[in-house]
């Protein structure tokens, strides 16, 4: 038996639906294709139509373009009375051969749902002895965004439960047509008209005035400009389009854009893209920190966001980025422009304070690297004379220093510093990591032992690492899979088994640091549980994310009503999960 993929020629650039059900229903079809045919061919087609949908399927006769995704096979075929209700519990042909090749279940009955959901019908062809022919038929745009989660986008309306993943032993198809994982824009953009080298600006912002402003501004300024209007999406199109620049909001649907900004920085094949932090909320200090280029709070004039985008548009052009280290030893000095050195990165060395005045007002530089214990001045000093002059006030600086500092000298140094690398056998691997961060370095172009050190340094994340996470959850499978992760990274873990063990071993276990809360748990379930903690006045500010297998209406303000800090759907995203502790546990 052989097995085919035909693309048609001609196929329009992109799909704008849900992916991951796209390739459920189609790895369904595929699976009960090869299980009944045991000689001849199975083929996967994929083309544009114009015809063959039922005509009262008003999503797919009102779109201009229909795809139809066909799986046919050379296998035992079903007669015409069977084709009725082979969606509602299939079997093919009789239970001879049901028994023989087993039955699929309901896989077809919850690949027609989600076909529905999704605009569009899956239609059947087949005869005994001849092989069978399924298409699905889906629009290229699906307006109605009705498999997100209506509950984050602010829509009002109950989004329809989805069934869970069919288990199939096939990978997914690997098609040549790209499968976006969001829906068609509200704004027209220019998704569809990107090209290899393209300066394109990703504009994230939920305000739906605001992001027509910065499209337009940003089309002046020779950008291609992309919008989303909610973070999963934002986040979607980052990866896809790998843009030259990102404008993120704070305040977000669905995520909110800390937790975008630190998957961004944590995913090394988007960490390198410039984030410019434009929202309502403070957070200067904090998104320098964490990787961004730079923080405009709104209102914000135009002036101020042309300005913006006249800074990012210089960077991004600049192929060289300019690093000053500070340090009185010489072999330190030496050392440190020999790890980061790269045709990249221009790194100028100085060994006193003056000098790096001196050298910071004559160019400009992107981030320094400052030792604390400088001749002349203390780094302290050195760093409060850089923040005063306007033009250095964003300049990122990494401390990178041997001297053991006080709990006063390190609270002192966080509010000025992005980072601070205490000298020690990581600490290369650290500041190699810090300054690609900083000066957003392509990970994939630094020579081979480089990018060695840094995946062996993600290994552990320093965020997470030695951290003690309460889980309550009564189901002792997903204790265990959480468990599995979060030990991965070197946090300590305790669990419960339902809401009042759970406080119990809150109250008698010392330096819990946040909380993974199941919502559905008998007896006293997950809201109830985190209500009780919240009156504690000793747990008032711990970090709870509620974990729920329900994405309905409404649920994400229950728990935040409850006492959650975050809420995350089952089955758990571990990206996003890794995210969410990351962010709760820097605040």
């Amino acid at each position: 038996m052989s097995f085919k993929i035909e693309l048609e020629v001609g196929l329009p650039k992109g799909l704008y639906t849900d992916s991951k059900r796209l390739q459920q229903v189609l790895k369904n079809l595929l699976s009960n294709a090869f299980k009944f045919t045991e000689r001849g061919e199975v083929k996967l087609r994929v083309e544009v139509v114009r015809e063959g949908w039922s005509l009262e399927i008003n999503s797919l006769t009102s779109s201009a373009t229909v795809l139809a995704f066909s799986v046919s096979d050379t296998g035992i075929g079903i007669s015409a009375e069977k084709h009725r209700v082979i969606f509602e519990a299939f079997q093919q042909a009789d239970g001879s051969t049901s028994r023989k090749y087993g039955g699929t279940g309901l896989g077809l009955s919850i690949s027609r749902e989600i076909a529905n959901l999704l605009g569009g019908e899956i239609k059947l062809t087949s005869r005994p002895g001849e092989g069978s022919k399924f298409t699905l038929y889906l629009p290229q745009t699906y307006q109605e965004s009705r498999i997100m989660n209506d509950s984050e986008s602010g829509t009002g309306k109950q989004t329809p439960q989805l069934p869970a993943a069919i288990s199939s032993p096939l990978p997914a198809p690997n098609f040549n047509l790209p499968i976006a994982p969001y829906p068609s824009p509200v704004i027209a953009d220019d998704r569809e008209n990107v090209d290899p080298g393209d300066r394109v600006l990703l504009i994230i912002e939920d305000d739906v005035n605001f992001a027509r402003i910065l499209l337009d501004m940003a089309r002046e300024q020779d950008f291609k400009g992309l919008v989303a209007l909610r973070s999963d999406i934002g986040l979607a199109m980052a990866r896809e389009f790998k843009p030259t620049a990102i404008m993120l909001d704070l305040n977000l649907p669905v995520m909110d854009g800390w937790t975008v900004l630190d998957r961004l920085k944590h995913d090394p094949t988007t960490r390198h893209i410039p984030v410019h932090i434009v929202s309502v909320e403070e957070g200067r200090q904090r998104s320098l920190q964490l990787g961004a280029i730079a923080y405009l709070q709104k209102p914000v004039s135009g002036e101020a966001l042309s300005k913006a985008l006249t800074d990012i548009k210089g960077f991004v052009e600049r192929p060289v980025k300019n690093l000053l280290v500070v340090e009185d030893d010489e072999t330190q000095r030496l050392s440190i422009v020999d790890l980061i050195g790269n045709h990249d990165v221009s790194t100028t060395a100085v060994g006193s304070g003056a000098e790096a005045l001196a050298t910071l007002r004559s160019r400009r530089f992107d981030c320094v690297v400052l030792d604390l214990g400088l001749p002349d001045m203390t780094g302290f000093e050195l760093i409060e004379q850089i923040k005063q002059d306007a033009s250095l006030k964003t300049l990122p600086i990494i401390i990178y220093t041997g001297k053991e500092l006080t709990r006063a000298e390190e609270t002192q140094l966080k509010r000025m510093a992005e980072t601070i690398i205490v000298k020690d056998v990581r600490s290369p691997e650290r500041l190699l990591d810090e300054t690609a961060l900083f000066l957003h370095r392509v990970q994939a172009d630094l020579p081979q032992p480089k990018r060695e050190m840094l995946e062996q340094l993600y290994q552990t994340d320093a965020t997470l690492a030695g951290k003690k996470v309460l889980i309550v959850d009564d189901d002792m499978r997903n204790i265990f899979a959480l468990t599995s992760l979060l030990e991965r990274h070197k946090m300590e873990i305790v669990f419960a088994e339902n809401g009042r063990q759970g406080i119990a071993t809150l109250q008698n276990t010392p330096g819990i640091n946040i909380v993974l809360m199941d919502v559905m748990m008998p007896e006293m379930d997950g809201y109830e549980t985190m209500q009780a903690i919240r009156n504690m006045p000793q747990f008032a500010s711990l970090p709870m994310i509620a974990l729920t297998a329900k994405a309905m209406k409404g649920d994400r303000e229950k728990c935040i009503e409850a006492g959650a800090s975050d809420y995350i759907t089952k089955p758990v995203d571990t990206e996003q999960l890794l995210s969410l502790l990351r962010v709760w546990l820097y605040r």
